[in-house]
């Protein structure tokens, strides 16, 4: 028995949930959500979290949906509360992240007559959501409505589960909010598993194509680590034809992977591009971060492009010519029972890579202080065995440039790969961590997402690295007039803040490192034992010109 707000609506919501096994609730504060918050807090079955801000609250459950892989749910009241959702679910919508959106709202009557913290909430995420329900109510709560939210409730669980997106549930809730009573809430239990294509074949003509290309492409974009069996990675680098490259953000090691693509294709000249155009490009996984690999094969287009996921596929060269729904393990293992073709292709861009690598230790021997050697500092000396998560813009380039060891996991926001969510998000993923936790990150990626800090939840085993150059480092390396007067103020965005306060503020060690001391402190921050903080300041106006070099310098 358990204490329960006496809304009908509210126990059948509980009710379904408790069905789905969706456990994790992330609860914002409010009012008109009230009723919610008080029967998910109230029920042992439910682990509950409290989130004052709602965009640091949907990227916290996306952090822990994203490690169990199931849904978790995020409850609001009604008004703007909701809306600051939106880029959490616009991230779990291209990222593939089952979250569940619970907002509290008021009756349609209330809508658009001058109420306070009123909306138009109904389909307000439409474009990037699996699945909409906007639930009725009425003061009297017959079985005919009942009914018409059941269909609505199952629905939207069956999808979040078998789609693995964002769902919206807009629930209207008339006062009085807070009366309760003391009930059981009947559930059965609903299995949503989904079973395998087992007696799924490639086709004949797509073998036999596979069978007769010499220069074959495999790219991989994001994956969640072990997704692929060992073996078959193992099988496919044994073909001369192929050509596999990874990012760090695939979880995808083999010595005969090319991992670091912009390493490898930057400084390519015309004749090596075309040498390296495949004939056939196979990609699987979620989004690619290199834009260099993206501008090459839609200049050098294959003749064919297949994609293999079982949810979407992505025209991301312009020259998508198959889809097969199933998941990477199902389809080559019918593949690989092909014949292994002749071929030079991976040879040859395996032995340009090894001379690369070579290139880049020694550049990395002639630099100054700057935001490549801190990189290289960091990936060198931090432990294995880690939970990695990097955010976006300038950490997750400048990250792609090294080999990381294949005990390190490694995540991104890459979806729609905003700055917004980063370290929210890297905090509610390393609650269900074994591994020690590590969030990467720049200062305006930290700074703008400074209030995922007041958090209840941070292990003792969470870190930060912010890498302060005082302001948008990324967009000296992007083209465009340094010297433009609007340039470092609306662009670059400097600045002269700093994160010692927020960690005093936040209870986090603070560690600070520059080009002095920065290996001291950071030999002192990794063997730190509780939640801490290092910032790492570098200088702003080198670091573009120091990478850019980089890549030419490699090559010679």
């Amino acid at each position: 028995m358990n204490l329960i707000s006496n809304i009908p609506i509210v126990q059948q919501i509980i009710s379904t949930c408790k069905s789905f096994n969706l456990q994790h609730i992330i609860i914002s504060p409010g009012s008109r959500n009230a009723p919610l918050a008080l029967s998910f807090s109230n029920d042992s079955f439910f682990s509950c979290y409290s989130i004052v801000d709602e965009r640091c609250a949907a990227f916290f459950a996306l952090g822990i949906a994203q490690q169990i892989k199931k849904p978790v749910a995020v409850v609001c009241t009604s008004g703007s509360a909701l809306l600051n959702y939106y880029p959490a679910i616009s991230e779990a919508f291209y990222s593939d992240i089952p979250l569940v959106v619970l907002s509290a709202d008021r009756p349609k009557e209330f809508i658009d007559i001058g109420d306070g913290q009123t909306i138009r909430q109904e389909n307000v995420f439409e474009n990037h959501s699996c699945y909409n329900a906007n639930l009725v109510n009425a003061i009297t709560y017959s079985n005919k409505l009942y009914k018409e939210n059941e269909v609505l409730l199952t629905e939207t669980f069956r999808v979040a589960n078998t789609e693995k997106g964002p769902v919206h549930i807009n629930v209207p809730l008339y006062e009085p909010l807070y009366d309760t009573v003391i009930k059981n809430i009947e559930t059965k239990k609903i299995d949503i598993s989904r079973t395998s294509n087992k007696s799924f074949k490639v086709d004949n003509s797509f073998k036999t194509l596979w069978n007769n290309t010499k220069k074959k492409l495999i790219l991989v974009g994001v994956l969640h680590p072990n997704t692929i069996n060992t073996k078959i990675i193992e099988e496919l680098v044994l073909d001369p034809s192929i050509l596999i490259f990874t990012e760090t953000t695939s979880n995808l090691h083999h010595k005969r992977i090319i991992s670091s693509i912009d390493q490898l294709i930057a400084e390519l000249d015309q004749e090596e591009l075309k040498n390296l155009q495949p004939e056939l490009v196979l990609t699987f996984g979620g989004l690619i971060v290199s834009k260099k690999i993206k501008s090459f094969l839609r200049a050098y287009q294959p003749k064919t492009h297949i994609h293999i996921s079982e949810k979407r596929a992505n025209n991301t060269f312009g020259c998508l010519n198959n889809h097969y729904k199933v998941s990477p393990n199902t389809f080559f293992k019918t593949l690989l029972q092909s014949n292994i073709t002749e071929s030079t292709y991976q040879s040859y861009w395996l032995n340009y890579q090894a001379k690369l690598k070579e290139g880049h230790k020694k550049y990395l021997a002639t630099i100054p202080y700057s935001d490549l050697l801190v990189y290289d500092q960091i990936i060198k000396k931090m432990p294995k065995s880690l939970h990695l998560q990097l955010s976006n813009s300038s950490t997750i380039r400048y990250t792609q440039l090294f080999d990381l060891h294949q005990s390190v996991e490694v995540f991104c926001n890459r979806g729609t790969s905003g700055i917004d969510g980063s370290t929210s998000t890297a905090i509610g993923a390393s609650l269900f961590q074994k591994k020690p936790s590590l969030l990467i990150t720049g200062d305006l990626s930290f700074f703008y997402d400074s209030n995922a800090l007041w958090n209840n939840y941070i292990p003792d085993n969470f870190k930060i690295i912010v890498i302060n150059n005082s302001g948008g480092g990324i967009f000296r390396i992007l083209p465009g007039d340094k010297s433009a007067n609007y340039f470092e103020t609306y662009l670059e965005t400097t600045h002269q803040m700093k994160a010692n306060y927020l960690a005093r503020m936040y209870n986090f060690t603070y560690f600070y490192g520059e080009a002095h001391n920065f290996e001291i402190e950071l030999k002192r921050f990794l063997a730190c034992k509780t939640r801490s903080i290092m910032e790492i300041h570098t200088p702003r106006r080198i670091n573009d010109t120091i990478l850019l070099e980089y890549f030419k310098k490699i090559k010679n």
